[in-house]
């Protein structure tokens, strides 16, 4: 069987190409820049393009809220560019321990809905790659 393999890496996560056809976002606990929080999120949506997947787990266990400017940002540039552009259809969200962290996707979820994607959250990242592999 493959091995994973980092596709890119910052102070803001990682990324990884899953041999089951998706990639995992982990996002790293601590601050950020925009720049590298922007940087990860733009380099997701061009592996996705690149191999023609439309699934990604985010784990966002260790991560802190997203800032009003991140939020805005997605919503409005990055979840459309990525769903339009890239096919980005299902993510699986392994929720953040931060309530804060929880509640900023709300929004995102929202939009989400209103541009035929999908997130879904979980608790464990077991439960969350397991409903995305079973989608398409």
């Amino acid at each position: 069987m493959a091995a994973r393999t980092i596709y890119f890496k910052n102070n803001a996560g990682c990324l990884w190409e899953e041999p089951e056809a998706y990639i995992r976002l982990e996002y790293y606990a601590g601050l950020r820049s925009e720049t590298q929080f922007q940087a990860l999120l733009t380099h997701a949506q061009q592996a996705l393009k690149r191999h023609g997947w439309s699934k990604m787990l985010v784990n966002q266990q260790a991560m802190s809220a997203f800032t009003p400017t991140e939020e805005t940002w997605m919503i409005n540039d990055w979840l459309p560019r990525a769903v339009r552009e890239a096919g980005y259809r299902y993510g699986a969200v392994v929720v953040a321990h931060n309530v804060f962290a929880r509640l900023a996707m709300t929004g995102i979820v929202m939009t989400s809905r209103k541009l035929g994607h999908l997130y879904r959250n979980f608790e464990h990242e077991t439960e969350a790659v397991a409903w995305l592999l079973e989608q398409e």
